[in-house]
């Protein structure tokens, strides 16, 4: 499968993570990724940082630092969807000085609620301009109707995601590989993208997106249907 973009990755702003942005930056450029995203906890994670962090992104020079290391930069945020109305942890202001965003819900941040309390807060999110991404929605925690979360993704233009991090056994999130078939079954009965991202809080682990390759695989999901092939595309996507 034809992998060229990781936009799921933590820095030390993240309050968790164990590299800074140059590092991450560079690990990508020698995993051979063409376009790297940055994508840092927003306020609401405990540990994380202050909206200060996010509205002051619009003076980071992407070109410069993407081009120290041969690769296209975004910065962007995972955003704590925080209740069933979709309210996220950053304000407009914030939200103007990222090329994107990841909504994604955190027990830290949100109380797993009803399959019904889960899907509305997905769809709800999903209603921010910002919001291209929705983080781990196979999370078992957070039970959801996958026929609905695909189905309102694809007509309102936001990707679902396979996180790597997600399916690595003994992982916090446990159960999401099966999951996540049912998640892909549904998405293409709707033609729904999906995006594979690292969830990477250390280099390491940047452009790792073998487990999330083998559950496309074994779902027998089309691969035109999975956006990391093309960073055109995906830039297209996040301006549309």
């Amino acid at each position: 499968m034809k992998d060229l973009l990781d936009v799921h990755m933590h820095t030390l702003a993240s309050g968790h993570a164990y590299n800074t942005i140059r590092e991450m930056i560079a690990a990508g450029s020698k995993k051979g990724l063409a376009l790297v995203g940055i994508a840092d906890h927003a306020p609401a994670m405990p540990g994380s940082t202050h909206r200060f962090y996010f509205e002051n992104l619009r003076i980071f020079d992407r070109e410069v630092y993407g081009k120290e290391a041969g690769v296209e930069l975004l910065m962007g945020v995972e955003l704590n969807i925080l209740n069933t109305t979709g309210k996220v942890d950053l304000e407009e202001k914030a939200l103007r000085s990222v090329d994107y965003a990841i909504a994604s819900l955190h027990d830290p941040c949100i109380n797993p609620g009803t399959e019904l309390d889960n899907t509305t807060a997905i769809m709800s999110a999903m209603w921010i301009p910002q919001v291209k991404i929705i983080g781990h929605p196979d999370n078992p925690r957070f039970p959801v109707d996958f026929d609905k979360i695909a189905k309102a993704a694809k007509e309102r233009h936001v990707l679902l995601e396979c996180n790597n991090s997600s399916y690595r056994p003994g992982g916090s999130r446990s159960g999401s590989r099966d999951l996540a078939k049912k998640m892909l079954q549904a998405c293409k009965k709707y033609g729904t993208h999906v995006i594979m991202g690292s969830d990477a809080h250390i280099d390491l682990d940047v452009g790792n997106h073998a487990l999330s390759e083998e559950v496309i695989r074994e779902a027998d999901f089309p691969e035109e249907l999975v956006i990391n092939s093309s960073p055109e595309k995906f830039k297209e996507w996040i301006r549309a």
